[in-house]
């Protein structure tokens, strides 16, 4: 089942962690669907840490449910209790790279921010964005810098 089943026939993923490049490319997202008279899916991805290995993991930790309630307080950041219309969200477990590929076959654009929460100061490129830009069946964008898209702040 591809992300755009159950809603138009024109969509476009973006993908979001919480950071401030994820947001920026929430905001140019937005725009971008709207322009495009497309829905947006909004894709967050969630994955153990490679250092837990075999070791015990602690009952009370849920890493779904800890990327699910950042991607609701990133999309009220960024929307407040305006979501736009045909918004809908996708948190699943994997690496965000191969998740947002995945998710993103048959849609009309991918948006993403640079870096992630995992960049190091003074890439350019993070190492999603770098993946998806090389890889993505479809158009990537990759939102740089703090510019707003026209007539947001």
């Amino acid at each position: 089942m591809t992300a755009g089943q159950g809603g138009s026939e024109r969509w476009l993923v973006v993908g979001v962690d919480g950071s401030s490049h994820s947001e920026k490319a929430l905001q140019w997202g937005a725009h971008l669907s709207a322009a495009f008279g497309a829905d947006m899916v909004v894709v967050s991805a969630w994955d153990y840490p490679a250092a837990i290995g075999w070791s015990y993991v602690p009952d009370e930790w849920h890493p779904d449910q800890d990327m699910e309630k950042v991607l609701k307080e990133t999309l009220h950041k960024v929307f407040g209790n305006q979501l736009p219309s045909g918004l809908r969200t996708v948190v699943r477990e994997g690496g965000a790279a191969k998740v947002l590929l995945e998710e993103s076959k048959g849609a009309t654009l991918l948006v993403v921010g640079s870096r992630g929460h995992g960049g190091f100061a003074g890439l350019l490129l993070g190492s999603v964005s770098a993946n998806v830009a090389e890889h993505a069946p479809c158009p990537v964008l990759v939102v740089h810098g703090h510019q707003s898209p026209p007539g947001q702040s």
